[in-house]
């Protein structure tokens, strides 16, 4: 075999693997797009009528994610001073949220976008891998660095519940592959929560709840606004540099 040769198999072996690299990033969120579509096409309609409605907030905090985001009623008063939009939906998980991205987010200016997703792992036979997860997350950075290039992208830390206790250990595993996750990309920051959940005894503090022990009550809110406030002016107050 001659050099030629050799060299023209091992660019065609380079851009094969590039390649098959590529199309599995796009397969990330396309092989759940069947799924999404079926349950939340409905809700994703009702957004765009209200973003045609509705006049977003100048330089707002955008909070997307399922429906601790939704149910979030004092949102506005508990990240104050924040300017918020609040686009939460259903039950939606990180592969939900990886296949509407753009129809979310793009419609809108924002200063910083925070993210909360927590039902990719519940206990059920469908539940995703932690790796799967982390891979989800870093599709939903993609999509929207490739509009907004610089404002910061936080996710909060899936939340310990005693409704879902039985998954902590691979919840808390997907939570520290997330975090060293935001730790590697450009301007994304964790939130941590899970220590303000805990009671001294290391489990769920279910006073933080509501009947159902898996969504928050007010006073669980009050500290979840706190912490994502505490957060928000570690990031956006630092000094520009120069």
């Amino acid at each position: 075999m001659n050099r030629l040769t050799v060299n023209s198999s091992f660019r065609l072996l380079i851009s094969s693997i590039l390649l098959v690299g590529f199309l599995a990033s796009c397969n990330v969120s396309r092989k759940y797009t069947a799924e999404a579509t079926k349950i939340w096409e409905k809700d994703i309609l009702k957004f765009e009528q209200r973003d045609k409605s509705e006049k977003d907030p100048a330089n707002a905090v955008f909070f997307a994610g399922s429906s601790s985001i939704r149910l979030w009623s004092t949102l506005k008063e508990d990240v104050a001073p924040y300017p918020v939009i609040q686009r939460g939906f259903g039950g939606s998980k990180f592969s939900d949220l990886a296949v509407y991205a753009k129809r979310i987010v793009y419609p809108h200016q924002f200063r910083a976008l925070v993210i909360f997703e927590a039902n990719d792992i519940t206990g059920s036979k469908t539940d995703k891998s932690p790796e799967e997860v982390v891979k989800l997350f870093r599709n939903i950075v993609k999509t929207v660095r490739k509009k907004y290039a610089d404002q910061p992208i936080f996710v909060f830390e899936i939340t310990p519940t005693k409704s879902r206790w039985a998954v902590w250990p691979t919840v808390r595993k997907t939570n520290q592959m997330l975090k060293e996750t935001c730790s590697k990309l450009h301007n994304t920051y964790f939130i941590e929560t899970a220590a303000a959940y805990l009671n001294k005894d290391g489990e769920p503090r279910t006073e933080l709840f509501i009947k159902d022990m898996l969504h928050q009550n007010h006073d669980g809110y009050i500290i979840w606004g706190d912490l994502a406030r505490k957060k928000l002016d570690e990031v956006l107050m630092q000094p520009t540099k120069k």
